[in-house]
């Protein structure tokens, strides 16, 4: 059995796809596995594995199709996410992007 070199993470990268409005948690199942989470300040969260480029250009069809502006695409660092998936932005160490 063959360990994996330190610092690096196995399994797909997680990303997390924002969209200004809100969709219908009915559409969930369009994207494939990723959580989709509607917020207060009015923006949709689609957060999740994607298992590699080709995929992640597929969710932004997908999200295209829907109609809703695009407002940021972030791959996730596993670090600073908690026991349910949530990502915490105010991290102290977290950089800026």
């Amino acid at each position: 059995m063959s360990a994996s070199p330190v610092g690096r993470r196995t399994g797909s990268p997680r990303y997390e796809v924002r969209l200004k409005g809100h969709l219908d948690p009915r559409w969930a199942a369009w994207f494939d596995g990723l959580d989709l989470t509607t917020e207060e300040d009015g923006t949709t969260a689609l957060r999740g594995p994607v298992v590699d480029q080709a995929a992640l250009h597929g969710v932004l069809q997908r999200v295209r199709d829907t109609g809703l502006p695009l407002i940021s695409v972030h791959q996730l660092d596993a670090d600073l996410e908690d026991s349910t998936g949530r990502v915490h932005l105010d991290d102290p160490g977290r950089e800026a992007p």
